[in-house]
């Protein structure tokens, strides 16, 4: 490694240190003032309070990575093109591929660091982190079922059971309600391949209804295409006691999906997260990249403040890009694969013709 490449390497790791303690300090103190009134409002200790912030940190930091790598990229070229560094490597013959060579270097291990810590760290940590949340709620998940298979919970007449939930779109697959009486006898069954939520109402889908109340006369049995029944639970009761999506690493939501599609469930919804989980991490060399293509453009020793708001409004816009992307994925509108990717795909053809350009 030479002098140049070390220099650049140092230099961008001491300042994406400085990015992301600040903003992981700013996010935490937002969050911190945003949610105290309700802790303390709450039967959760102090120490546990004090525990669910240090538990969201890993999640922040998968977060905001990204973008810390773009401000540190800005900042290392940024200096050097402000003490004319730059200019100095030029006069020398040193090409401009030349200082990206670390730069792409640093992008490709980040990224794989954010994915093994989005894999390792940020499941366990935000698990944590859900559960003390849930006792703030007042122990919504306490005796329940915390995966996205297989959901029991009680409503007023008796139970009711979810195999698979998604949650974004209040689809229940493989519901079944169970009514019992006084005695705990069941009364009445329903099973339901689909059930949706829409409009503050129910509405179950090849339905199969039991009346279990005069069993000594024969069970009287009732099918129906589409049925809408009354339920004292909205989906939101469901979803407190449903994992959220990261808690579930790689391979988890992968067998996950498995089961969900052998079994004869839409799993489109998951296959989205499943890709952008594999997707996402690339961030890191999309925008180390982007960083250096706009900081080697500029001419003048002032346009570092220019190039920090240039690096910020492409961050957004890339954020935008992928979360519609994704929003499309999850309707059904574009293959799973290509809601994911359609944002890194598009912004390393944009990033590579900017780098084309800076000789």
């Amino acid at each position: 490694m030479t002098v140049v490449h070390r220099y650049i390497i140092s230099t961008f790791l001491k300042y994406f240190t400085i990015v992301l303690v600040m903003v992981v300090l700013i996010y935490l103190a937002i969050d911190f003032f945003s949610r105290v009134d309700r802790f303390l409002a709450s039967p959760v200790s102090g120490y546990d309070i004090i525990l669910y912030f240090i538990y969201k940190i890993p999640l922040i930091i998968s977060q905001i990575a990204p973008i810390g790598v773009l401000l540190a990229v800005l900042i290392v070229f940024g200096l050097m093109g402000r003490n004319n560094e730059i200019i100095a490597l030029k006069s020398g013959g040193i090409s401009m591929f030349y200082l990206l060579k670390p730069i792409v270097v640093t992008g490709i291990l980040f990224s794989a660091a954010l994915f093994i810590f989005s894999e390792v760290a940020v499941p366990v940590s935000i698990t944590r982190a859900n559960e003390i949340d849930a006792q703030r709620r007042g122990g919504e998940r306490a005796g329940l079922s915390t995966f996205r298979e297989d959901v029991w919970i009680r409503h007023s007449e008796g139970l009711a059971h979810a195999r698979y939930i998604r949650p974004r779109e209040d689809v229940f697959f493989g519901v079944s309600l169970y009514f019992l009486d006084d005695d705990h006898r069941m009364t009445h069954r329903v099973d339901a391949h689909r059930a949706q939520y829409e409009d503050g109402k129910w509405t179950f889908f090849e339905t199969m209804m039991q009346d279990l109340e005069n069993r000594d006369n024969g069970i009287q049995v009732e099918y129906r295409e589409e049925a809408e029944l009354e339920m004292d639970l909205e989906p939101s009761d469901f979803r407190r006691v449903v994992a959220e999506s990261e808690e579930l690493d790689f391979l988890g939501l992968y067998r996950y999906i498995q089961r969900m599609e052998r079994e004869g469930y839409d799993a489109t919804e998951y296959r989205v997260d499943f890709y952008a989980k594999s997707a996402f991490p690339f961030v890191c060399l999309i925008m180390a990249l982007m960083g250096s293509a706009i900081a080697l453009r500029g001419k003048t020793k002032d346009f570092m403040a220019a190039s920090f708001a240039y690096g910020i409004v492409m961050a957004f816009a890339y954020w935008a890009v992928h979360s519609f992307s994704l929003s499309m994925g999850y309707g059904g509108i574009v293959p799973p694969f290509i809601a994911a990717w359609v944002a890194n795909i598009l912004y390393g053809i944009g990033v590579a013709f900017l780098l084309l350009s800076i000789e």
